[in-house]
């Protein structure tokens, strides 16, 4: 059991994230598929390949959630799962489920 300055961490204290999305910067084709991911501090990666495509329109009744997602191999063979908010125009990077 891991021991914090408090004493052993219980319950809740020992929950952590797991998948949390990365915000990146995407290069597109004209088509809007990726085609070049930048992560911060790191170089520009080459999508070789979009495995998936798909969009999902939730919660319209709260707040609006609008997002298209790309399952891609990048140069490499890494496999992620990049999507973009089609409200803030911002993009994101995680690891498949």
């Amino acid at each position: 059991m891991q021991k914090s300055e408090r004493g052993p961490r219980t319950g809740v204290q020992r929950l952590r994230v797991l998948n949390l999305p990365e915000r990146v910067r995407v290069e597109c084709e004209t088509n809007g598929d990726p085609c070049v991911v930048k992560r911060s501090g790191g170089q520009d990666t080459v999508v070789e390949s979009i495995q998936e495509s798909w969009r999902i329109d939730d919660e319209w009744w709260r707040q609006t959630i609008a997002r298209r997602y790309h399952e891609v191999v990048l140069a490499g063979g890494k496999r992620v799962v990049l999507f973009e908010d089609l409200v803030t125009g911002e993009w994101w990077m995680q690891k498949p489920w």
